[in-house]
């Protein structure tokens, strides 16, 4: 999953894909490198980001949505949680919903099970603006994301969103320090049992940075070894900047994987 931030204040990209022309062509890129799918957001989720109103983000990502589906025929993933831009995205064309909120927003998951498609579903603890403040968890940090995953996907069943549409993310650096996103990934088998696709993001983050001292532009090393583990412990699917050294790094590990089963 190739990420495509239409946004002016994204952590790593904010501000360079801004004109459709620029957004095309990144898509075009990161899909001749081997990206499945394109992850459009146009609002930012870093943290201490300010929210935006549903019209602003619809202003940014509908024409996106439109143009990479005309165009490239590409499968498109929205970054959202507002319940407009669900239920607009949805009639432009996506492919998928991925909601940092869960669909915990008002409105949210009625607008998703309306819309029809597969979404991903993401733990985290907090807002933007204040979830990096002081993360903490009376439970281990794995069960306290699995727990909240598993209440979910009880939710959209509940709804009418069918079991076998939803996906799921452990929402690295959403409300967690380096250390609770150490432990969770290194224990991210947990979150397996629950028995849907696992979704994992962790390209560029902080966590590295902070581990490693890399400023955000020398990150890259860092997140390969992070991907490479997370396809080890179940990931399905790898949200990226970079993707054509994700793709290599991927395919490197599962092909090691894969040796295992054959051999066994």
């Amino acid at each position: 999953m190739g990420i495509l931030n239409v946004t002016p204040d994204s952590f790593s990209d904010g501000g360079r894909h801004l004109a459709l022309d620029d957004a095309l062509r990144h898509a075009e890129q990161m899909l001749a490198e081997g990206a499945a799918i394109i992850d459009v957001g146009g609002e930012s989720t870093r943290p201490g980001a300010a929210p935006i109103g549903p019209q602003q983000e619809l202003e940014r990502v509908a024409p996106v949505v439109e143009v990479l589906v005309r165009e490239l025929d590409a499968l498109v993933s929205v970054d959202t949680s507002s319940p407009e831009v669900m239920r607009e995205v949805a009639s432009l064309g996506a492919g998928l919903i991925n909601d940092v909120r869960a669909l915990e927003r008002e409105g949210a998951l009625e607008a998703a099970v309306g819309g029809g498609l597969p979404v991903c579903l993401m733990h985290r603890q907090g807002e933007p603006r204040d979830m990096q403040q002081a993360p903490r968890y009376d439970v281990p940090v794995e069960e306290a994301v699995a727990d909240f995953l598993e209440a979910r996907v009880a939710a959209c069943e509940a709804a009418g969103l069918r079991r076998e549409r939803l996906l799921l993310d452990p929402g690295f650096g959403f409300g967690k320090t380096v250390e609770h996103n150490l432990r969770l990934l290194n224990r991210m088998e947990r979150l397996s049992r629950l028995g849907l696709p696992l979704l994992v993001g962790m390209s560029r983050k902080s966590m590295i940075g902070k581990v490693l001292a890399r400023p955000v532009e020398e990150r890259l090393p860092g997140g390969l070894a992070l991907a490479a583990l997370a396809v080890e412990r179940g990931a399905r699917i790898l949200r990226v900047h970079d993707v054509g050294p994700s793709v290599d790094a991927v395919n490197m590990t599962w092909a090691v994987l894969k040796e295992g089963c054959e051999h066994d």
